[in-house]
């Protein structure tokens, strides 16, 4: 079998760089490059231990439905430094998870923790809250057309409407929004300057880990104090769910339960706000696409799934082999780490007819990965469903748009999107 051939260390350095996903340009092509070339490499780079990159979007597939074979939770989940994953392991005693979700656990734990909160978030049960949503929804656009004839879409819009979903769902009161918008901004935008803590850090190769534990920290005192009121007074919503459910028959553990109220409260809220912001971006690029929304409004559901694979706001998750196995004729020895790079994988020519243009007419055999398999967005009904929803008030209103200013992304290689989009418009 073949030796494993390398990733160029020009384009290694960049697939490991924050600074590279807010730009996004020389990354693309040397995704595009590394699909046509070495849809299969390693990457040998500063700072961090090896991993493979995985650029196609089949071979991702494949892997991803494969969750015996390829774990979540062996080693880290995301590219962290070879320093943070010490210190992570310094200060769990010995694991690489500073917290515990779903997206961290294999089997059997996965399904049992999974089951707690499966139902909530069904198809069936996420419509029945269409109208509590839409209501949400047409406060944002009449929150922006007060703003109006300018504002920035991120910041004025799009950070507010998924978190205000989240917080009604979930039970935590609109007065501490401002504090949970904080926390989960900072909880995915540490590597960015502007969202994180600053450029200060930028030279600690271990900051990644210090700041997941100061911030876990002040989740622990916001939600250990809500889910001890939800076991003496339960409501109906998430948290009372999430505080009163038992695992193996046992009352759920303090450090799983705030993971997961962390793991609903941030990434429905980042991913869900990315994507409205990057889909309207993509609109104010492409007019026609966006005439086309005007002419025929029921093309919004073809919107939201096309924003998605647009933005591609999770723009990797990392999986460990769990034995040898063989993948495109390259050995990949057990306990090897590899990289899903959904940023690739959503631009792959052979799965997306014109992958680098913003279509709502395309051919939507082949989905944007969303999660597939055991490991399914949990979430990805009530985000639809959210971004379907908010476009239709938006769009049944919005009579024109531009950029005003220079739209910028976030500096992140985990989770990402939009972080400014200045724009002009007009509301009826």
């Amino acid at each position: 079998m073949p030796e494993a051939e390398k990733v160029p260390p020009r384009l290694g350095r960049l697939i490991a760089s924050p600074k590279a996903y807010a730009k996004q340009k020389a990354l693309l092509a040397g995704f595009r490059w590394l699909r046509a070339n070495l849809p299969l490499a390693e990457v040998e780079t500063q700072d961090f231990d090896p991993f493979w990159v995985v650029t196609k979007h089949a071979d991702m597939v494949d892997i991803i439905r494969q969750h015996d074979l390829f774990h979540n939770g062996d080693r880290a989940h995301t590219l962290v430094p070879r320093a943070s994953d010490d210190m992570a392991r310094s200060m769990t005693g010995g694991s690489p998870h500073p917290i515990r979700t779903l997206v961290h656990m294999d089997e059997p734990d996965h399904s049992k923790y999974r089951a707690i909160t499966n139902s909530w978030f069904t198809q069936q049960r996420v419509a029945s809250l269409e109208d509590r949503i839409r209501s949400i929804a047409r406060t944002s656009v009449d929150r922006m057309a007060e703003r109006g004839p300018t504002c920035d879409f991120v910041r004025d819009v799009a950070i507010h409407y998924p978190l205000r979903v989240l917080m009604e769902i979930l039970g935590v009161p609109q007065e501490d929004e401002p504090r949970m918008l904080k926390l989960t901004q900072q909880l995915f935008a540490s590597e960015d300057g502007d969202l994180g803590r600053g450029e200060a850090a930028a030279g600690d190769p271990a900051r990644h880990a210090k700041e997941l534990f100061r911030l876990l920290g002040e989740f622990q005192d916001y939600f250990v104090p809500l889910m001890e009121r939800r076991r003496q007074q339960p409501a109906d919503d998430l948290a009372s769910v999430i505080a009163n459910a038992r695992v193996d028959g046992k009352p759920i553990d303090h450090f799983e339960a705030v993971s997961y109220y962390v793991i609903v409260a941030a990434a429905g809220h980042d991913t869900t706000s990315s994507s409205i912001s990057g889909g309207l971006w993509a609109l104010c690029e492409n007019m026609g696409e966006f005439q086309k929304l005007k002419d025929d409004p029921g093309l919004i559901p073809r919107l939201v799934e096309e924003a998605v694979r647009w933005t591609t706001p999770v723009h990797h998750v990392m999986r460990t082999a769990t034995a040898d196995v063989e993948l495109r004729g390259r050995r990949i020895a057990k306990g090897d780490w590899l990289m899903l790079n959904y940023l690739s994988a959503n631009r792959d020519e052979e799965a997306f007819d014109q992958p680098d243009r913003f279509l709502l007419r395309r051919n939507t055999s082949r989905s944007a990965l969303f999660g597939q398999g055991a490991h399914a967005c949990l979430g990805q009904h009530l985000a639809r469903l959210e971004m379907r929803i908010f476009f239709e008030e938006l769009l049944g209103r919005l009579a024109s748009i531009e950029i005003a200013g220079t739209p910028r992304r976030s500096a992140s290689i985990f989770i990402g999107g939009p972080k400014t989009l200045p724009i002009r418009f007009k509301l009826s």
